[in-house]
């Protein structure tokens, strides 16, 4: 290579030099120590409007951009099977109604006959009885020879005959207590049945009022991502809104100064779409894990360092005064107090936004 080239090459590397060092000094003019400045974007949190089952989307009310209220109805999806579903859980519930009311009738008439059971024990214990002591009665005439063997072996053969007609009616009592309990059993059975269709009813009613998609948040809609007739899976995204009461810059922080940002220290953000405006935020989030810093920092030199990621989130009483003119993606200065005594330099202490 010529001297000449040499030259002309060890010129313009004194010029980008000297450049750099321009911009850099430019760039850090006019902070004290105590303030520093990182750039960043405007952003906010977004939140998917998806459906909870599967479907078809009947209709979208809303259009990108469009402003929504909390409770606000986003969209609706088709129904259709889920009614169906409803008029058949609506019958069987009826079914199992019915179910209760024949198995209690069941009960009622067990327990009649458990009742009628009951009697005839009685009855038949108080035929024993008389059975048995016209036995003994009659076994003391037969020592007098006052009766016949004859009769004597019928008041035998009519005790023995009570005594097993007692332990037949005792059977019956037994077995009309075991229908009770097995009829008893049944209205359970029945009523289990009317609680699991009341709870096929709710959990289809549920469904039903979940296809209709209302804002959790009031914000603004960013992405119409799904379109009317279109069938989504469990969980299919059909619009994405941004809350616009939760807006903030993220910006970055080499370590000496992210070591010193305080939760809540005070925030001023200049957006390049406004400079005139000074936006006033708050630390809320200074990241535990260092990071290198995004594309958006356009040294070579800053690029090489590990940096913090420090979140600045605009009050949201303030958000919602000028809540027609928020706009996420803007890019712009985030400056942060990093001593609370630290005067505000002249060109970031004008028309704070109130």
């Amino acid at each position: 290579m010529s001297t000449k080239s040499w030259l002309l090459l060890a010129l313009l590397s004194i010029v980008a030099l000297g450049g750099y060092y321009a911009w850099l000094k430019f760039s850090n003019s006019g902070l004290p120590d105590g303030i520093a400045g990182g750039n960043g974007r405007i952003e906010a949190t977004e939140i998917d409007i998806s459906t909870k089952t599967a479907g078809r989307i009947q209709d979208i009310l809303v259009n990108e951009g469009d402003f929504v209220a909390v409770g606000q109805v986003l969209a609706r999806m088709d129904t259709e099977q889920l009614e169906a579903r409803r008029r058949q859980a609506d019958a069987q519930l009826r079914r199992a109604v019915i179910g209760v009311d024949t198995a209690n009738s069941l009960v009622k008439q067990r327990e009649a006959e458990h009742a009628a059971a009951v009697a005839v024990v009685a009855q038949r214990e108080a035929e024993a009885d008389a059975a048995q002591t016209k036995l003994t009665r009659s076994e003391q005439l037969r020592k007098n020879n006052t009766i016949s063997q004859q009769i004597l072996d019928d008041d035998r053969a009519s005790t023995q005959g009570a005594k097993a007609a007692v332990a037949a009616a005792q059977a019956q009592l037994a077995a009309a207590e075991a229908a009770i309990a097995s009829s008893k059993a049944q209205v359970v059975d029945a009523q289990a049945a009317v609680d699991a269709a009341r709870a096929e009813i709710e959990s289809i009613d549920a469904d039903i009022a979940d296809s209709v998609l209302k804002s959790p948040r009031a914000g603004r809609v960013q992405y119409r991502v799904a379109q009317p007739g279109e069938v989504l899976a469990a969980g299919g995204r059909v619009l994405n809104i941004v809350d616009l009461s939760d807006v903030y810059m993220s910006f970055f922080l080499p370590t000496d100064q992210a070591g010193r940002v305080q939760m809540g220290a005070d925030v001023r953000l200049v957006l390049d779409a406004a400079p005139s405006y000074i936006i006033p935020a708050k630390v809320t989030f200074v990241a535990d894990v260092a990071q290198f810093t995004p594309k958006t920092v356009e040294t070579q030199e800053e690029r090489t360092k590990l940096m913090f990621r420090i979140k600045a989130r605009i009050s949201p009483d303030l958000l919602r005064k000028y809540v027609q003119f928020v706009k996420t993606g803007l890019p712009g200065m985030a400056y942060v107090q990093l001593d609370p005594k630290s005067e505000w330099p002249s060109h970031i202490s004008g028309a704070v936004v109130q």
